[in-house]
This record gives structure tokens, sequence and C-alpha cells, in this order.
């Protein structure tokens, strides 16, 4: 019978809900367990597909083609495994599905209820990530914060889950703030109490409770807290802010709590393989350690928020560990670039990405960028919104296209170098209706993308409703463009570059590769961007930098 956990959070939000959860999802994988995990949102958007990155972050596309929080995109990368659209729900998904049953009869003329029909729903996805996976632990986090009012109704869905479920079935993770106060010299307690006051009010009593605290959190305040919440003393754990987010895993194995966690819910306490991961961290901060550095600049419109970024900054660094590298990310809002201060903003850049986007602003300074890249030799990488403003560049200024811009921005323009795909003419709803997942892409024989990957099919996820036009394809490729990525039909472009008599690394690729990287296995594309951005900023051919 599969086992759940649900992690929830108290005080406030952002606490690291989801970097726990995928901590312990990695080391009871290490211990041979299939592991899956979910969020559940309390928000009323459907997903977060029209929520804005400054507010959200990035949205999250999982390879059967869901629009997810970001959080999910820590799950994969912690625990190795691609999640599916069962791994992320939210109340308006819940109401949207309530509601479509409602108007087709299905309650038979019955008053549809919070209780039972809501929490009814919230569970039957709770088992359905369940069947569909054949999971042995399936963990559940819960957006939010206990005490906020949209959350309520998960909940008591956890409350009844548990229940029905039985002792031993489940368990629950309560994460909470345990602020320093600089002025008293001292952590303290008393907001996880009333956070865990909250939560026990509304019929849970949490299994374990992980503190999180930017100062260590020592054995009699951890003792403190299990006394004052009534948990066993041995069943608080301390998560102090770690260097880097991929040493959460290690720091709470050394105090037993995966084992811990296996002990409540009955399960074996196999042996735990991590050097995998051990060995990862270990050559990450040996490669934080140097003193130099290879600057890579992303050039994007979102760039007050890092997080709208994530993926793309996590595979840059995936692969300048690869390398046994510190690689540099510097975010630099296109907005502010112009012919004029172009040089300026982008100097010193060993590599420079253009990432995906929607809408005009920022749109010529992105393709300024692209051209600085181009003639300069910089090496590039364009991804989405990437490769479109590097073809309306290669257009304009070398294949003899004055103008030439995507129809998204320009719908009159001369040249519409990109242009919406035929199959989203008709679309009117935003969500959910772009191209989305993973899609098959024929990688073209002796380029820059087939070295990269090593293999002639690929599949990688995608986030877009343009494509390069068609009518201008046979244009660009005559002025020395290389199609080197094409759908199976030959229908759609979906990987260009430059030849390496031209320019030393220019890719651009249509899909999101960044979502597939992980620590121990970056994404091809960033890994050997990022290995020609070090062999630029150390004045050697890229085929002399070795993993390391």
């Amino acid at each position: 019978m599969t086992k759940h956990i649900f992690v929830t959070g108290g005080v406030v939000s952002s606490l690291g809900k989801g970097i726990t959860a995928a901590s312990l999802g990695r080391l009871l994988k290490a211990r041979g367990y299939k592991v899956m995990m979910q969020k559940a949102d309390p928000y009323l958007n459907v997903d977060p597909g029209t929520m804005s990155p400054f507010q959200h972050g990035e949205v999250f596309v999982t390879e059967d083609g869901k629009e997810t929080d970001l959080d999910l995109g820590h799950y994969e990368r912690f625990i190795d495994e691609n999640l599916t659209r069962n791994s992320n729900f939210t109340t308006g998904l819940i109401y949207q599905s309530l509601i479509s049953r409602e108007r087709a009869g299905d309650f038979l003329g019955g008053t549809v209820q919070v209780i039972p029909h809501v929490t009814n729903e919230i569970k039957s996805r709770f088992l359905r990530i369940e069947e569909q996976t054949d999971a042995d632990v399936v963990i559940t986090e819960l957006g939010g914060t206990i005490g906020d009012i949209e959350g309520q109704s998960f909940v008591e869905a956890i409350r009844q889950f548990r229940k029905e479920k039985g002792l031993g079935e489940t368990l629950v993770i309560h994460c909470s703030l345990v602020p320093y106060i600089a002025a008293a010299h001292e952590v303290k307690t008393k907001p996880t109490q009333h956070s865990v006051k909250e939560l026990r009010s509304m019929g849970i009593q949490p299994d374990f409770i992980v503190c999180r605290s930017d100062h260590e959190v020592d054995a009699d305040i951890r003792a403190k807290i299990a006394h004052f919440c009534d948990v066993d003393e041995g069943c608080v754990f301390e998560n102090s802010d770690c260097a880097s987010i991929y040493d959460v895993p290690m720091h709470l194995a050394e105090q037993d709590f995966d084992g811990k966690v296996l002990d409540r819910l009955g399960l074996e306490r196999r042996e735990r393989d991590m050097s995998a991961w051990v060995s990862f961290t270990d050559r990450m901060h040996a490669a934080n350690k140097k003193a130099d550095t290879t600057e890579i600049k992303v050039v994007g419109k979102y760039t007050q928020l890092p997080d709208a970024y994530l993926s793309v900054i996590e595979a840059l660094h995936h692969s300048g560990v690869h390398y046994g590298r510190h690689v540099k990310i510097t975010l630099i809002d296109g907005e502010e670039l112009t012919a004029e201060n172009v040089d300026e903003m982008l100097d010193g850049a060993d590599g420079i990405l253009v990432p995906g986007g929607f809408g005009q602003r920022g749109v010529e300074g992105k393709i300024l960028a692209a051209q600085k890249a181009r003639v300069e030799k910089i090496p590039y990488l364009g991804v989405c919104l990437g490769l479109q403003v590097a073809v309306s560049e290669f257009a304009r200024d070398v294949a003899g296209m004055p103008g030439a811009n995507s129809t998204e921005f320009v719908p009159g323009c001369s040249y519409p170098v990109i242009d919406l795909m035929p199959d989203q003419e008709d679309v009117t709803e935003k969500g959910g209706t772009m191209r989305l997942g993973a899609y098959p892409c024929k990688v073209a024989p002796n380029t820059l993308a087939a070295e990269a990957y090593g293999e002639e099919l690929i599949y990688e996820r995608h986030r877009h409703r343009y494509e390069v036009n068609n009518a201008f394809r046979q244009q660009l490729i005559d002025s020395g463009l290389v199609i080197s990525g094409l759908s199976p039909d030959d229908r759609l472009v979906e990987m260009v570059e430059l030849p390496e008599d031209v320019h030393p690394w220019f890719v651009a690729s249509q899909a999101h590769p960044e979502f597939k990287s992980r620590p121990t296995n970056p994404a091809p594309l960033f890994r050997e961007f990022v290995r020609a951005s070090i062999a630029r900023h150390e004045g050697v051919d890229r085929h002399e930098i070795c993993a390391d």
C-alpha cells in the first residue's frame, strides 16, 4: 500500500517547504523506494500558466504538457523523475472539475458543498497520483501557510484522508519559521508554537516539525518546541540555511530524518546510497571556491525576480559543476539594452543566453544581445524566444530582410520570419492552449546540436505559440543559417545554429531544455554552451574543456 507524506508550512511563506519535501524524496529514493511528488496550491487559478512571473516565478512544464508550479522543477531535479499533470493541482482546478460535473447533472440535483464534495475531489487527487504511478511513497506539499482561508479545504481533506487511510499509512511534516531576534541574541519558538496550535485546531497533529531559520536551532530549542507542540523530541529537526539547496538532503540525513520517517511509516530502513549526490555537492563546493569565474549574462525581461528563470539558472550551475568551474550568472534587463550601451552592458560576457518570454517589452534589447554574440563570436544559447530573436537578428543583418520580426510583436512587419503556428490561429483562450510538453525533434548530423545530444531523435519540452515562418526558411538557409533540428514531419524548425567555421558556438532551441536538466546530468545544450563559454574565458579550444 502506498504511503502518503504531507508537508505543510507555518508562520510565513517562502520557507522552503518544496526543498524540504524534495530533499526527503531524494533520501527515500536513495534507499530504494519509488517516490512520486505533487504540489497542491490553494489559489483559484486553474494553473500558473497565465500568472505573471513577477508574482509566481517561472512556469515549469511537465513532460506531458502541464503548466505547473516552479516547485515541481525542484522535485524533478532532486528525485530525478519526470512528473506528470497529476503532480500539481489548484483550488481553481478542483472547482472547475466540480462545476463541470454539476452542469452535466452528475450530482442528481443535490447541493454541491465544500464538505464533502470539494474535500472528496481533493482526496481523489491524492489517490490518483498513487494509482497512476505505483509509487511506494507519495509526498504532497501544501502551498501557502497554515491559517490561510483559501487553504482550509485542503487541510480538512488531509485530515479526512489520514483518518480513512488509518494509522501508519500517512504522516504530516510541518515546516515552520524559527526567527532569530538580533536584539535578544536568540531564536524564538513562539511563532512555531502558534502555527502548530493553528494546525491542531484544524484536526491535524504533525508527526514531525522542521525548523527553518537563518541561525542554528540547537537541541534545547528543539526540545522546547517538541514539548509545547506535543511531538516526540527526536522528531523536531533543524534546517538552518545551507550554502546551497543541494546541501539540504545530507543536512537532514545527518539528523536521521529519512530513517525516522521510514520508522513512522512502518517501512524497512534500507541502506541509503547518496554517493552520486555527495559527489556532485563536493564538486560544486570545490568549483565555487575557485576565484576564477566564467561569466554568463542572461538577457531577459523578468530580471527583478530570479525565480522567473529558476530552471535556466539551475541548468547553468549544473553545467558549471560538470566541468569543475564556477559560473557567475548576471541577469540583464533587455529593456535597458540599447545600441549605445550594449557593449558596456554585456562587457566581460563569456557567454550570452536569451531565455523564453512573452510580450514585446525588451525584445529589441534581446535582438541586440544576439547580434553582439554573433558578431563578436561570443558563445550564445537561445531558448524559445531566444531562438526567435536570434532568427530575427540574422534575417535583418545577414539575410537582407530589414525590419524582420515576429508577428507577435509587429503584426504588419515586412519580413515576418516568426509567425503564429497554424494550429494556434483559432485559439482564443490563454490558459493551457500553447504547444506544451515534450515533442520529438530530428537532429541534423554534423551539427553542434548533434554533438551535444549524441542522438538522432530527441525529446524536449515546449511552451510557445510562435514558430519560424517556413516561407522564409530557405532564404535563411541560403544566407548561412543552419537548421539543426526539425520536427519529424519537417514542418517545424526546432533548432538553429551557425556553422563552426563562422562562429565557435551559436545554438538556439525552440524548446526549453532547462526543464530536464539534473544536478548529476546537465541538459546537453546547456552543458555544451557552458563548455564553450569556459573555453572563451580560458582562451582555449572548447574540446580541451573536459568533465571534472
